[in-house]
Order: structure tokens, then C-alpha cells, then sequence
């Protein structure tokens, strides 16, 4: 009995904000419904954003709020794991693998140099390169849980992902016909520049179907490299805050996140094969859910006034990196050998 009032009092606190962040959950995915280029996550963050502005969202929330913007979303990074494998990274090549890593490398590094010469804090410089050469939200999301990332950093570099990535799904296909790109090649072109896999997937479709799978394989073999990345900048993280905290009496701060090591565990499980379609259909509305239930808790921690004293910077930051990638992309994709 004792065990039982011990738990309800430590979970107790977390339901109200836990349920908050499901309703507006469900609301993103129901205008995700109505309007499809609306992503439910975007959608999601949104509506935790504009209610915790006008001071709707009862204080009873905070908590599981909190819970939600951490927690939860640790646990849709995994699930993300299931949604890859690494046979897809085997069919792209070395040369391609090599070309994935460069663009990642650059555009990483790139815009975090574009953040210090923009002025823009070190933290928005290392969500918005994570979004950048990665995944989009999914990579920004990661990073923010893996070294304690601020939320209006967050929201920033996740509103910069989504809208150059809504760009690229029409300003890409028109470029590949304008230097007259083969199907193959520009979908590995998308594949390798554009931030979110559903934007990948409608650019690459608007371009050719058959530019489609090769967008696929070389988008998630950008999505792999989220592992080693988030583990890397957590580790350094780390190491930071272990310096801080010398000379106090503090908990160890692990290297390396547990979710990192549970998200290579299950790509591993994925590439076994023994996963069934539904299995993997499921996970990924799970994924998508838990992802969602994230956004709303870092969206319900913004105060946008805040962000609007930071001016036309993000912007520009966004502006350069795109490029950036962009271009990056182009150049390194052509330097590939193909017959199509």
C-alpha cells in the first residue's frame, strides 16, 4: 500500500499536463487532417506555444509539461529507431555514404560559424545545425533532450527547419529541371539536403517517382548519423557540466543518453527483419504521437516575446544555412558517378 501511495504521489502531479499535452495533440492531428501541409508536430508545438502565451494553460500543467518536453520525447527518439536500418545505408555505396557525411559535416559546422558571426546564441547555432543536416524537428527534438537544450532555442530552430523545408519542396524540383538533373540524381540531391522525411518525400515525388527511393535511402542514412552526433555533443556536454560542478556535490552526468543507446538498439532490432509491416506502421503513429506530446510541453515553455527581441538574426542564420546545405549537397552529389 505504502509503494502504491509513494507512486501515485510521484506521477500524481505529472497527469493534468500529461492529459493537456494529448488533447492538443490530438487537435495538431486533426488539422494536419484538414490542411495535410500542416505536420502535426509543427501543429502541435504551435498550439502549445500560442496557449502558454495567453496564459490559458493552468499552472497544474507544469509539470507534466515539463515531463512531456523531456520524457516523452526521449521515448519517440526511439521509436524512431525502428522506422530505420542500417541495410538501407549498405545500398547507398561508400561514395554516397561518404557524400552524406560530408554535407552533414558541413552544414553542422557551417551553421553553428554562421550563429557566431550573426551573434545568435550558441545554443539556437546548435539546434538549428542539427535540424539542418539531420532531420529536421526529429534532430532538433534529440539534441534539445540529450544537452538540456533551451526551449525558445528550441522553438526557434524548429519554426527555421520547417519553413526552408517547406520551401524546398517546391523551390528543389524546380532547380533540378532548371540544370536538367536525372531522376536518380536529384533524389539523392533531396534526399541529402531537405530536413524532414515527409518534405523529402514530397519533393522527391514532385520531381520524378522514381526519384523517390533513392531520396529515401539517403535521407535515412542522415537520419542514422543522429546517433553518433547527439552522442558526441552530449558527451561534450557533459564534460561541461562535470567542469561546473566540481566542487559541488552533484549527480554523474552520463557520456552518453540512455535514449541514444535504446535509438541504435532498435534500428538494430529494425534491420534484423523480424519486425511485421503493422509492427512498424504502429511504431511510427506511436512515434509521431509521442513526438507531438513533446512539442506541446517545449511549446507551452516559450515566451515569444522573448523571441521577438531576437530580430532578423534566426532568419538570417536560417537564410545562410539553407544555402548552405543546399548548395553543399549539389556540388557533392555531382561529384558522384551515375548513369541516370
Amino acid at each position: 500500500m505504502l509503494k502504491v501511495d509513494i507512486s501515485l504521489t510521484r506521477t500524481g502531479p505529472l497527469v493534468p499536463g500529461v492529459l493537456f499535452a494529448a488533447v492538443a495533440v490530438f487537435c495538431g492531428f486533426n488539422i494536419n487532417w484538414v490542411w495535410g501541409s500542416i505536420s502535426p508536430l509543427t501543429a502541435s508545438l504551435v498550439i502549445g506555444a500560442v496557449l502558454g502565451n495567453i496564459g490559458v494553460i493552468p499552472a497544474q500543467c507544469d509539470e507534466g509539461l515539463k515531463f512531456a518536453s523531456r520524457h516523452i520525447l526521449r521515448a519517440g527518439i526511439v521509436l524512431l529507431g525502428l522506422q530505420l536500418s542500417f541495410n538501407e545505408v549498405a545500398k547507398l555505396g561508400s561514395r554516397g555514404f561518404v557524400a552524406v557525411i560530408a554535407v552533414v559535416a558541413i552544414t553542422f559546422f557551417g551553421t553553428q560559424y554562421f550563429a557566431r558571426l550573426l551573434n545568435v546564441s550558441p545554443g539556437l547555432g546548435l539546434l538549428t545545425a542539427t535540424g539542418y543536416s539531420i532531420c529536421g524537428v526529429s534532430a532538433v527534438s534529440a539534441m534539445v533532450g540529450a544537452v538540456d537544450g533551451d526551449e525558445e532555442d528550441a522553438t526557434y530552430a524548429i519554426a527555421l527547419v520547417t519553413l526552408f523545408g517547406s520551401i524546398s519542396i517546391f523551390a528543389l524540383p524546380a532547380l533540378g529541371h532548371l540544370f536538367n538533373m536525372g531522376n536518380v540524381r536529384f533524389g539523392m540531391w533531396a534526399g541529402s539536403s531537405v530536413h524532414d522525411v515527409a518534405q523529402v518525400v514530397a519533393g522527391a515525388t514532385a520531381y520524378s517517382p522514381q526519384s523517390l527511393s533513392p531520396a529515401v535511402i539517403v535521407k535515412l542514412t542522415r537520419v542514422v548519423l543522429l546517433a553518433p552526433l547527439v552522442a558526441i555533443m552530449a558527451y561534450r556536454h557533459s564534460h561541461i557540466v562535470k567542469r561546473k560542478t566540481q566542487t559541488q556535490n552533484s549527480a554523474k552526468v552520463s557520456p552518453l543518453p540512455m535514449f541514444i543507446v535504446l535509438f541504435l538498439l532498435a534500428v538494430a532490432v529494425r534491420t534484423t527483419g523480424v519486425l511485421s509491416d503493422d509492427i512498424i506502421t504502429n511504431s511510427k503513429h506511436i512515434e509521431k504521437t509521442l513526438l507531438a506530446m513533446a512539442l506541446v510541453g517545449l511549446g507551452a515553455g516559450v515566451n515569444i516575446k522573448k523571441l521577438r527581441l531576437l530580430g532578423m538574426r534566426p532568419l538570417m542564420l536560417g537564410v545562410f544555412s539553407w544555402t548552405l546545405v543546399v548548395a553543399t549537397s549539389y556540388f557533392t552529389i555531382r561529384l558522384i558517378p551515375l548513369d541516370l
